[in-house]
């Protein structure tokens, strides 16, 4: 009976296997690269009345290097396959928490972006949309002292929406 048993189990374990074989792209990406090929990622110039000089280069670098790592498409100046243009049009800061003095407790920081994307492999694809991440730190601090952790976690949130948005298709 013992052998029987065993084999009954190792057959059940190998039907199991065979049949829950499960794919996965851990990069998120779902791209047809037999169609798409190339992507061009134009630099977004701050359109915002409030700046902070840094923050276009952080976000457009960022944005490049989300494609470069997590796709095989080459970034190229013109004509690519996809297209990922825009700018960013708002960085504001706002009170979000009072004291019970009546003072500012909290300050929250908003950041922006207007994107086009185009798809010329499916123009089914293509849209215009605004992409928008917020921080908050504590007015005891200065912004100065936080302002570009802030900046580059609300970026890595704003290039990993665009991301999804444009290329990863969930």
């Amino acid at each position: 009976m013992t052998g029987k048993r065993l084999t009954i189990i190792v057959c059940t374990l190998a039907l199991i296997l065979v049949s829950c074989s499960v794919s996965y792209k851990f990069n998120g990406a779902s791209i047809d690269y037999s169609k798409t090929k190339t992507i061009q990622i134009a630099d977004f110039p701050i359109r915002s009345s409030y700046v902070w000089g840094p923050m276009a280069s952080i976000f457009n670098n960022q944005l490049k290097d989300q494609f470069a790592n997590h796709t095989r498409l080459i970034q190229v100046k013109r004509n690519g396959d996809m297209k990922i243009e825009g700018e960013i049009t708002h960085y504001t800061q706002r009170n979000k928490a009072v004291t019970a003095e009546g003072h500012s407790a909290q300050t929250e920081l908003s950041m922006t972006v207007n994107v086009r994307f185009t798809n010329n492999a499916n123009h089914n694809e293509d849209f215009e949309k605004q992409f928008t991440a917020t921080s908050t730190y504590e007015t005891t601090q200065s912004l100065n002292s936080v302002q570009e952790e802030l900046v580059t976690q609300m970026v890595k949130d704003i290039t990993d929406q665009i991301f999804n948005a444009t290329v990863a298709n969930w």
